[in-house]
């Protein structure tokens, strides 16, 4: 007979701050595709993915490395739970680079991220019972069509309809290893782990297996000193770092909320796309990008109901 491990209760205080860790790690994540454009000319996404979670992931163990051990030796329920957190890690960065290689930045990070609520969502409804609230379903409801609106209207720069329909394809692919390991690290944190060990065990796990990859693709990307530059920012910024807080929001808001307020990251990296990379967004992108920005209000702003309950 299994059990179900407890759930956190989310206070007004805790929930507050989680989202705020949640927002803040995804407004660094969505500096990830813009940064990414400035590697060296024939460094491939593969490699850049691989080079950014897998050192990242070394990173990320290293500074928890007792609180993952403890993770790791936490039993064999816990364990299935890490190396498939791992497995979610190893594919996520894989996808996620190589969807903004050919859908372009703003695209590829929308697709990847705008869809992962549902996946979370899905997650949770057939391995918990959990019941979605109307609150989320608002939520995620605007921020989704928010994203479905700039899809439609934000295209790459010289790209082709092949190229965005591959790049969509591999958002998707990213977006349901992205709530995989969002997922799984909330089960482990239920378990009573840390949110740093959870975070720490699942990436030193990835990091094992995105080392081969690195060592085959990542020759041309880290020959060059501003390709050591961009990997480096990306392995300790985007993604030791802002796991690292997006551990800490996971454990206060649970991974479907916590999937929702990523959202923010299609924001910050559109904004970046279109300022600096050069991509062009039209008027009906824009609103998509404010229907986004409505969702998040929607799911972070305390109402009276939801204070009284907590």
């Amino acid at each position: 007979m299994s059990r179900r491990a407890p759930a956190l209760r989310a206070t007004p205080h805790t929930s507050g701050t989680g989202a705020l860790f949640v927002l803040t790690a995804s407004a660094l994540w969505g500096t990830t595709g813009t940064v990414a454009t400035f590697a060296p000319e024939h460094a491939s996404a593969v490699s850049i993915g691989a080079a950014t979670m897998g050192v990242g992931g070394l990173v990320t163990f290293s500074v928890s490395a007792r609180r993952s051990l403890t993770v790791l030796r936490g039993g064999s329920t816990v364990v299935r739970l890490a190396l498939l957190g791992a497995a979610c890690i190893v594919v996520y960065p894989l996808a996620f680079y190589s969807a903004m290689a050919y859908a372009g930045v703003a695209v590829g990070t929308l697709v990847n991220i705008g869809c992962s609520p549902l996946f979370a969502a899905m997650y949770e409804r057939i391995f918990d019972g959990t019941r979605l609230n109307r609150r989320w379903t608002a939520a995620t409801a605007a921020s989704f069509i928010g994203c479905v609106i700039l899809l439609g209207g934000g295209h790459p720069v010289g790209g082709t309809t092949t190229d965005l329909v591959i790049g969509v394809l591999l958002g998707m692919v990213g977006a349901a290893t992205y709530a995989g390991y969002s997922y799984t690290a909330t089960r482990i944190m239920h378990a009573g782990h840390s949110s740093r060990g959870a975070m720490g065990a699942m990436f030193g796990l990835g990091a094992i297996g995105l080392a081969p990859v690195l060592a085959v693709t990542g020759g041309p990307l880290l020959a060059e000193p501003q390709g050591i530059l961009v990997a480096g920012y990306l392995a300790l910024v985007p993604m030791c770092l802002a796991y690292l807080l997006f551990g800490a929001g996971l454990r206060r808001v649970g991974a479907s909320t916590g999937t929702t307020l990523s959202l923010f990251e299609t924001l910050v990296a559109t904004i970046l796309s279109v300022v600096i990379v050069g991509e062009q967004l039209t008027a009906p992108s824009w609103v998509g990008m404010a229907l986004i920005g409505i969702g998040l209000a929607v799911i972070t702003v305390p109402t009276p109901e939801r204070l009284r309950s907590s």
